[in-house]
């Protein structure tokens, strides 16, 4: 199962309504530090988001990011060697960020489309722009090893003349002139030593939904009631960090089987000969972070994008929280001791078979938002999420663990005895399990965050209020400045943002290189 460690360990601040399964009430919301960024620690999920996304955003005024747009750009970097789809429209052959299916099917995740096909989602090709069915996962893995942004686009150019890396280095503002609104440079620390370097052009950053808010409001722009707050002084009144979307994901319905041998965890993935074929670029090892399928469904309770836009994913994974022994995916989403000693150690067991079916929301009504401890840059934000301040979002995702039930209430699930793991969570066992109450007390308990935050920095055309940068990604009224990464998404998309932050990678190049030749 490949590695899915944590870097930086950002914490949401507690909310009444969610995370009570988590240590102190606290979501985790993680972020890589390391050339590649978070694409070194992500789960590989390559999923570009549906048609009915980019033509919103179009829409909305931000001219030039409609699917028909956007595409091409997807196509650009990606060197897909999916089998079935080589003909395909959708998909790139000649750039530098590998996809592929997975190198290794368990049975369970066989088990998983076929009675998905028995229910009427047929088998698509989720980045086509179409999305409602299901499909084995595609992934940004090269012969089931894990494909990043350093490995893909840096380490093969890093001896350009005209690229500088500077490691263990942290920017800490943008340099704007307060009268002339001009960005010209960049404030860092290295070394313990501050230094200025200035910029012939423009500045571009692409620090995260996370660091490239706190860099602008560090840098004074922001709603000027936060910036002096914190004794930082406005240059340009910007709503930075006001919006804060997220899939947040009901990560405890789990299920156990009458098979041997075929779920998975570390004591089988370590096995000599899995490593010896991980070696050999497939088995089990090359199953990214143990997800091995995707299912898009559409409930009954959100139908503003229309009936053909999904509103759940299902994330089917060939093991769980127990797989590694509780000691890395449970930390990382910071279920506490008491939970996972009282539910899931148990299936530490290796005569235990089981599996999981996540449910993720796609579009959250509920809408969070970040804002600084402090003028420290090494402060971190403050991160408020909002889980299910909408009752809806919990509605819908009731629907997600509805469906996951139907599936594995299949002749195929069936045939291998699946059945839920019924021991109730501590903090619900005095609601009946399995009823609608007992799933919404799960709901509230056992969500947390995939690490999809956008927004923070919207994109809009100047005459949002709630916009920050420009359909060029300019922050609006700053001269020279640009936002380029998944903070500028401007609401929740219908996928895993991992594939958007490339896609917006490569249309800014474009847009700076029509600007400057």
């Amino acid at each position: 199962m490949q590695s899915t460690a944590f870097n930086w360990g950002f914490v949401s601040e507690p909310q009444a309504g969610s995370c009570f399964g988590m240590d102190e009430n606290r979501c985790g919301f993680p972020r890589g530090k390391a050339l590649g960024g978070t694409s070194v620690i992500n789960y590989m999920i390559y999923n570009r988001g549906n048609k009915n996304d980019f033509d919103r955003w179009a829409a909305a005024g931000n001219y030039g990011w409609s699917w028909n747009e956007v595409l091409p750009y997807f196509l650009k970097s990606e060197r897909s060697t999916l089998e079935g789809l080589e003909n395909s429209p959708y998909h790139g052959r000649h750039g530098e960020w590998s996809v592929e299916y997975n190198r290794h099917r368990t049975l369970y995740s066989k088990l998983f489309i076929k009675a998905s096909n028995l229910l009427g989602l047929r088998e698509v090709d989720y980045n086509s722009g179409q999305q409602l069915g299901v499909s084995y996962l595609q992934a940004n893995t090269i012969n089931g090893k894990r494909h990043s942004a350093f490995k893909a686009f840096i380490e093969p150019i890093l001896n350009r003349p005209n690229l500088h890396v500077m490691i263990n280095t942290r920017a800490t503002k943008v340099l704007i002139d307060p009268k002339t609104k001009i960005a010209y440079g960049v404030e860092l620390l290295r070394n313990r030593k501050r230094y200025r370097i200035s910029a012939r052009k423009e500045v571009i950053l692409s620090a995260g939904s996370f660091m490239s808010p706190q860099m602008l409001m560090l840098s004074g722009i922001g709603m000027k009631s936060d910036l002096d707050r914190i004794g930082i002084p406005t240059i340009q009144q910007l709503p930075v960090g006001k919006i804060m979307y997220d899939h947040v994901t009901h990560i405890g319905v789990v299920f156990v089987a009458n098979t041997t041998g075929e779920s998975v965890n570390s004591d089988r993935a370590i096995q000599p000969s899995n490593v010896v074929q991980y070696l050999q670029g497939h088995g089990i090892l090359t199953i990214p972070g143990g997800v091995e399928a995707l299912g898009f469904i559409k409930t009954k309770i959100n139908d503003n994008r229309g009936e053909t836009v999904p509103d759940i994913e299902l994330i089917f994974l060939g093991g769980g929280y127990h797989s590694d022994e509780g000691t890395g995916i449970r930390r990382g989403i910071r279920i506490t001791d008491k939970l996972y000693n009282s539910v899931f150690k148990r299936l530490e067991d290796k005569s235990i078979d089981a599996f999981t079916v996540a449910q993720m929301l796609f579009h959250p009504k509920s809408v969070g938002y970040l804002e600084l401890k402090s003028s420290n840059p090494f402060h971190w934000p403050k991160f408020y999420h909002n889980y299910f301040k909408n009752a809806d979002d919990v509605e819908t995702l009731l629907e997600g663990i509805k469906a996951t039930l139907k599936l594995v209430d299949t002749p195929q699930f069936k045939s291998i005895g699946a059945r839920i793991h019924s021991v109730p969570l501590p903090r619900c066992a005095h609601i009946h399990f399995g009823t609608d109450d007992y799933w919404r007390c799960s709901i509230r308990t056992l969500s947390s965050s995939l690490h999809h935050q956008t927004s923070t920095c919207k994109m809009g055309p100047i005459t949002d209020r709630t916009s920050v940068v420009s359909p060029e990604l300019k922050v609006h009224g700053i001269q020279n400045l640009r936002v380029v990464d998944t903070s500028i998404i401007p609401e929740a998309p219908t996928a895993h943002t991992n594939a958007m932050s490339f896609m917006i990678g490569e249309k800014c190049a474009d847009m700076i290189k029509r600007q400057w030749s």
